[in-house]
């Protein structure tokens, strides 16, 4: 059986938007020098993006064992995406700082992301691409998700 997008639930809908958005900002990424870079990458960088961290406050943070949390971050340091840095107050922890790199990707992603929905604004309308981010911000906030966002805890689904 061949389903058309327009017969799916909003839910799906939106997700699958998400995912089309998410597979073009990677493709131009990858066009512009970062791609080695994952979408899972950025569910650890989000948390390292407002300040440094480390790996127990990481894996506090992300809802993981300590474990998971060592193994995501010795990818992204073998990627040349995190670096560990003595915290200032004990050198017995270690701090996880974003590299330059990494803060390059960050700024690349967003530049990108801010391109696509001109992009999108430009084919579609203002009007209706703001209508669109406006209805999936509220269903967001009435799901509970509006405080994971501002507190950099997104996390997927379970």
């Amino acid at each position: 059986m061949v389903v058309h997008p327009s017969t799916l639930d909003l839910s799906l809908t939106a997700l699958f938007a998400g995912w089309a958005m998410t597979d073009e900002v990677q493709r131009r990424l990858a066009e512009n020098r970062f791609g080695d870079l994952r979408f899972n990458d950025g569910v650890v960088i989000q948390h390292v993006l407002a300040a440094p961290l480390s790996i127990t406050a990481l894996a506090e943070r992300m809802g993981v064992t300590q474990q998971a949390a060592s193994k995501a971050v010795a990818d992204l340091e073998r990627r040349g995406l995190l670096s560990r840095e003595p915290a200032p107050e004990d050198a017995r922890t270690r701090l996880l700082h974003l590299t330059e790199y990494a803060r390059n990707a960050v700024e690349a992603t967003r530049a990108l992301r801010k391109e696509l929905q001109d992009e999108l604004e430009a084919e579609f309308g203002e009007a209706r691409v703001e209508d669109a981010r406006a209805l999936l911000a509220a269903i967001i906030g009435r799901f509970g998700g509006d405080d994971a966002i501002r507190a950099r805890r997104v996390r997927p689904p379970r």
